[in-house]
Parts: C-alpha cells; structure tokens; sequence
C-alpha cells in the first residue's frame, strides 16, 4: 500500500492524516510535545505503527502549519514536500463538509479565514483571538494552565455572573436582539463570580468574536456557507453560540466531522488534487 500523509505542523500540537494514493482514508491521529519537531517526528512513527505501516509504504509527506519550515530535509528519508497553511485550510474544509464552496475559519491559536471555491482558495483575514487567547488570558484569570481544565471549568461557569446581557439594560428586545444576547462582554462582574463564571466569559467571547466575523466575512464576500475547524469548534458550547448566529443572521456555520484534521486533511489532499480533480 502506497500512502501519502499530511501533516499539519503546531507550536506543540501536531495532526496527521493519512491517504492512500486512491484518496482512501487510512487514519487520523493528534500528538502533543514540547516542541513541533518531537511532536511531528512522534506523531509520524505513532500513526505509522497503529496503521500497521512501515516507512516504506509511505510514498509522500506533505507538511504545513507554522512549524511546517523547521523541516530542512527528508523526514526519515521520505520525499517531503510543503503547502502553504492556508490553502491546506481551504482544501481540508471543503472535503471534509463535503461542500463545493465556503469560508473555512481556521480556529487554532489564532483565526484565520480562507474562502475556498471554484475560483480558488484566499485568506481574506484573521485575528488574533483565538485558542491561544482562551488559554492566555483564561488560564490568568483562573489560575489554569491546561486548555482541557479550562475548556472544562467553563462549562460549569454561569454567564450571567459576569456578561451584560440585553435584558440587563432594556426590560424589551432591541430589533432581532433578544433578552439573551450578550450586550457587554464582562460587562456585569457580578460580586461572588467564582473562577469557572470567568472561564466561560473568556471562553463566549472568544467564540462570539470568531462567529461574528465570520459574518461580516460572509457578508463582504457574498457568502452563506461557514465551515468551522480547528479546536474550538469541538467546544461544547460553541455549537450554541453559532446556532444562536445562524438563527440572527441567516449563516449557516457547519462544524463537519474530524473538523480539527482539516488542514492536516488539506495538506495530503494537495498532493493527490489538483483543482478538485484526482491526479
């Protein structure tokens, strides 16, 4: 079996993806490390001994992500080549919700949002909230240094402890605002918030930032179609915050399954696609 592997290349998270050269899935793995070399080089040898492979049998390994040019040769003497990360994004989104056309939110460290279509794949922006905003200024706030912990403790925290909703302000729904909608990010700090009520402001407001640009994105490019990827879009509470956008602004935001493979994805579908089409 001849297989190509895509591998998308974090400061200390690494995901692969496995291909044979007929684009049938051979796996899925997610190695963490203290550095993007450990992590890349033990998360090839991992996948490769739990998909019963040997180095042989790997034809290719496409590299992308921003530890993807730490790489200056052949990784374990197999042909390495590099994608750019945000054509790798625009490719994995789209294969992975099965979509001819979207914008793909890359929700990693930081954000990144890439329309991907017929016409072609473009990073039209990003910003900077994102997971290493969750991480940063949550773990400060709560004392927790574990993503998982906080991502945890959050989903025990109450949001009317301390966000301003517009029920707070105005005894009426404003426009298609209703009473719910968060008015003022830690706008209220309430006495007696506890550190899990602050885990879940960080936590709302970051995914609240990322899914309305991700509207005004739609908006600017003519679009209706959001494909969410990267960690946080497997956050428990995320799935109601962008129904809760879906429902005000009509975009429909679509978390597709193994959603936080996509760039991983996009990196060994650029080497067996060319343009959507099979080699």
């Amino acid at each position: 079996m001849s297989v190509i592997i895509g591998i998308d290349v974090g400061g200390s998270t690494t995901k692969i993806v496995g291909y044979t050269d007929k684009a049938k899935l051979v796996g899925m793995l997610k190695v963490e490390a203290a550095d993007p070399l450990t992590s890349a080089y033990g998360a090839l040898g991992k996948f490769i001994n739990e998909n019963g492979l040997a180095l042989k049998d790997v034809k290719q390994i496409i590299l992308t992500g921003v530890g993807a040019d730490l790489f200056k040769k052949k990784v374990y003497g197999i042909a390495t080549s590099t994608v750019d990360e945000f054509q790798a994004i625009g490719l994995g989104g789209l294969a992975l919700s099965n979509k001819k056309e979207g914008l793909v939110v890359s929700m990693g460290t930081g954000t990144a949002f890439v329309r991907a279509g017929e016409e072609g794949i473009f990073h039209i922006g990003g910003s900077g909230v994102g997971g290493g905003t969750v991480l940063g200024l949550g773990g400060k706030l709560c004392g927790i240094k574990s993503f998982k912990t906080l991502i945890a403790m959050a989903q025990t925290g109450k949001l009317n402890k301390v966000d301003l909703n517009i029920g707070d302000i105005s005894a009426r729904a404003i426009s298609n605002l209703t009473k719910e909608i968060t008015a003022a990010n830690f706008g209220k700090m309430e006495d007696g918030f506890t550190p899990a009520d602050l885990a879940a402001g960080v936590l709302n407001m970051v995914i609240q930032t990322i899914g309305m640009m991700a509207v005004f994105a739609c908006r600017n490019e003519s679009m209706k179609d959001v494909i969410l990827t990267g960690t946080l879009s497997q956050v428990p509470s995320a799935k109601k915050t962008f129904q809760m956008l879906h429902s005000m602004h009509g975009v429909n935001f679509i978390i597709p399954k193994n959603a936080i493979y996509a760039t991983a994805t996009g990196a060994a579908l650029s080497y067996l696609h060319k343009k959507g089409k099979a080699k």
